[in-house]
């Protein structure tokens, strides 16, 4: 069944009722001119491959949500492999963004080195490339979940595969034990016999943001969005991921602010700190522009 962009109306009640909040959240809700309703999709776009009924607040809900609690309140990040300065994106900058977007102390543990790990690897028959296999990384991270950890993330710069029978997975999470594996191989231009250009680094950064919070947004129990484009888009490729945005629409704003309980202007603030600090100027000045709506 081909998938048919959301009206107006539709948009509206997947947030659902703001008005008995405070007034400042209720206009980090309100999407007035700075988000754009999700379009049709091309052929081979993740909703022209994939049915997604959507996930309103209110559906939500309904499903009891995962929360931090007084306990389990910390994100931790495990560097998988070797992240060498100038091929991977920086492992502090990561931290901080994972930092901003969630508003939850984040932590990097010790690198995990994969020869003696134990991790099923294998040569991928097209790349020639190493791959682990992400179903004994999970099993791994389970293992070594810290006591006050809601979730650990696994990163890499090594290419991953679900099954035998796979090519590739960009990734793989396990939500309900709170642990997820991801990598950032593919978003590296080498990976494809391409050189790296002046920009390398800021395109590798930008992408490795872009997914890492898009991937912890699952944990929170967040859902692909159908309703506006936003972070939590799904894509089947790197050109739709690259065209996502880094903001959460209303919908999924209002979701994480349920899970978590963070103060929206002031996560707008440290997000536009993070992106002044790293070159990112086109979110800074989106984030900007909403801050002013907001405030006004």
């Amino acid at each position: 069944m081909a998938f048919t962009p959301p009206n107006s109306g539709e948009t509206l009640r997947a947030i659902g009722n703001i008005k008995d909040l405070p007034i400042a959240l209720q206009r980090a809700l309100n999407p007035s001119n700075d988000f754009e309703i999700v379009s049709v999709p091309n052929s081979g776009d993740w909703l022209a491959e994939h049915f997604e009924p959507g996930q309103s607040f209110d559906n939500f809900i309904s499903i009891r949500p995962a929360k931090p609690d007084r306990y389990r309140n910390k994100i931790y990040l495990l560097p998988l492999g070797d992240f060498i300065d100038g091929q991977s994106p920086c492992l502090e900058k990561l931290k901080a963004y994972t930092t901003a977007y969630f508003m939850m102390d984040t932590n990097i543990l010790p690198v995990l080195r994969i020869n003696g790990s134990k991790l099923t690897s294998r040569r991928n028959p097209y790349t020639r490339n190493r791959q682990i296999l992400t179903h004994d990384v999970l099993i791994l991270l389970k293992k070594r979940k810290p006591l006050d950890a809601f979730c650990v993330l696994a990163i890499t710069m090594e290419d991953l595969y679900p099954d035998p029978s796979w090519n590739f997975v960009f990734g793989q999470a396990s939500p309900q034990d709170g642990v997820g594996v991801f990598s950032f191989a593919r978003y590296d231009p080498v990976f494809y016999g391409e050189k790296r250009r002046k920009n390398s680094q800021g395109v590798l950064l930008r992408r490795s943001c872009k997914v890492l919070a898009h991937e912890t947004g699952h944990m929170f129990s967040l859902a692909h969005c159908i309703y506006f484009q936003c972070l939590m888009n799904g894509s089947n490729h790197l050109q739709e991921s690259d065209a996502r945005p880094f903001s959460l629409c209303p919908v999924c704003l209002r979701k994480l602010q349920f899970g978590i309980g963070f103060d929206a202007v002031d996560r707008y603030q440290k997000l536009l700190d993070f992106y002044k600090r790293v070159g990112f100027e086109n979110e800074a000045g989106w984030v900007s522009k909403r801050l002013k709506w907001i405030l006004n």
